[in-house]
């Protein structure tokens, strides 16, 4: 008969340690099980493309706590531990061990943090030797130690999203030749086209060949490893490919064990992360949230919001009494020189979500023009007609325009107009700014149009 209240943490990165660690603070006498069937836990998955570029110098800096340093609080870690089953009525969790050997633990609370799974295209060749995507730390080192070893001359990069372009950037740094395949008409489609526009000159002016429109037919190999991919009317020779084809929740477990799914099949839950069924949380890459400025339900897949919800997770299910309000969707990335970032709604969406909406874009500059490092900057703002609310923004310009996005964001956040937004007090000098802020350009400029 167990005395102490066990929480089981089914996923060891983001959220499930974030979690893990908040619950632990909370309630010191706690039992907290973390199962994770990879080799790493709490790493930041983010930096995986840098470090296939040679900007982030060994895998080990890109590990934020090992497994002892959790022990250390209390919290066990089970490495290459995979959950099989979860069995809510009787509150428990089978799972299989690297030996082969399969377990069964009780909890009285359980956490799902199960991340998401690559969107791998089902082609032939797909799982060739030099073939390549980055989910997880093992598969990061994977293609980082291909690098080092196979020093490939040319590289497919296979999708035009986030990991695409942070892969291309990173392998020309290298100075490995690169294609990049996207079946879109330009790349970033959580962009509005005429900004996934910019994004896509940004990859030519680092030398990227880009094949828009396309999809990959298969990979082509020569002696079990990849020599070309193969689109509709070419190959393209390639000694490294790697998908940067999206992902999809990893959900499956939750689904067989009569957990309900929601927006992109993944976990839906509450505004408190409850899974529907007692007992039992989700959070973070398999977990559903909700567009904040719409309400709709919504799933992404973001380090910041999974470090977030494993946050809401574990002080909810020691007691607490905390709401994840949803997400922005708000991102950033950069190409060269060139930062891109977005939040809130694309105009594509506003017509979608059927909104009256106007939507404006300028170019103006990072900073006065007489100042040294003055840069072209983008700003596109959407705002709803009548009300004048802020729905969304996006920035694509040089050195210091990434960022403004959160000046957008924080609008967003608070629900302020236009009006609002061209009123705030940002701050300025010439090494930083123009006097009137990019962001308060384009809002002035979008106030006529609301």
């Amino acid at each position: 008969m167990r005395s102490r209240r066990r929480l089981v943490v089914i996923g060891g990165d983001a959220a499930g340690m974030s979690a893990a660690s908040q619950a632990r603070r909370r309630d010191p006498d706690l039992d907290i099980m973390v199962l994770e069937r990879g080799e790493h836990v709490s790493y930041a998955a983010c930096g995986m493309p840098y470090l296939v570029g040679g900007l982030v110098g060994s895998p080990e800096r890109l590990i934020a706590r090992r497994p002892e340093q959790f022990a250390a609080q209390g919290i066990e870690v089970r490495l290459r531990h995979e959950a099989i089953r979860i069995d809510p009525p009787a509150q428990r969790v089978s799972f299989s061990s690297s030996d082969g050997v399969t377990h069964v633990e009780p909890y009285d609370e359980l956490l799902i943090a199960t991340g998401a799974r690559a969107s791998i295209p089902d082609i032939p060749g797909a799982y060739a030797r030099g073939v390549f995507t980055l989910r997880n730390l093992a598969s990061g080192v994977a293609t980082w130690e291909w690098v080092e070893r196979e020093r490939p001359g040319r590289a497919v990069v296979i999708g035009g999203g986030y990991i695409g372009l942070e892969m291309a950037e990173s392998l020309r740094h290298r100075g490995i030749q690169t294609a990049l395949v996207h079946r879109g008409a330009e790349v970033m489609s959580n962009l509005d086209p005429e900004m996934g526009a910019l994004a896509s000159q940004a990859l030519r002016d680092i030398g990227v060949a880009l094949y828009l429109g396309e999809q990959p037919l298969a990979i082509l190999e020569a002696n079990g490893r990849a020599r070309a991919v193969q689109l509709s009317d070419r190959e393209l020779p390639a000694d490294l490919v790697v998908f940067g084809t999206g992902a999809r929740p990893n959900s499956a477990l939750a689904q067989e064990a009569g957990i309900a799914l929601g927006a992109g099949g993944a976990i839906r839950v509450d505004d408190h992360l409850r899974a529907g069924i007692d007992h039992v949380w989700a959070a973070g890459d398999c977990a559903a949230t909700i567009q904040r400025v719409t309400g709709e339900p919504i799933w992404v897949a973001l380090g910041t919001v999974a470090n977030k919800m494993g946050r809401i997770a574990g002080l909810n299910l020691t007691g607490g009494d905390a709401a994840f309000p949803g997400v922005l969707n708000t991102a950033i990335t950069k190409v060269g020189v060139m930062e891109i970032a977005r939040t809130g709604l694309r105009e594509g969406e506003c017509l979608r979500s059927s909104l009256d909406y106007a939507a404006i874009t300028i170019e103006d500059r990072t900073l006065p023009g007489y100042y040294p490092g003055s840069a072209p900057i983008h700003v596109k703002l959407c705002a709803e007609k009548g009300s004048g609310r802020l729905l969304g923004g996006q920035i694509i310009g040089g050195p210091g325009s990434g960022k403004r996005i959160d000046t957008i964001a924080a609008c967003l956040t608070a629900r302020m107009t236009v009006q609002d937004l061209v009123d705030m007090d940002l701050a300025y000098a010439p090494p930083f700014s123009p006097v009137w802020d990019p962001v308060q350009t384009a809002a002035r400029v979008l106030l006529s149009e609301v």
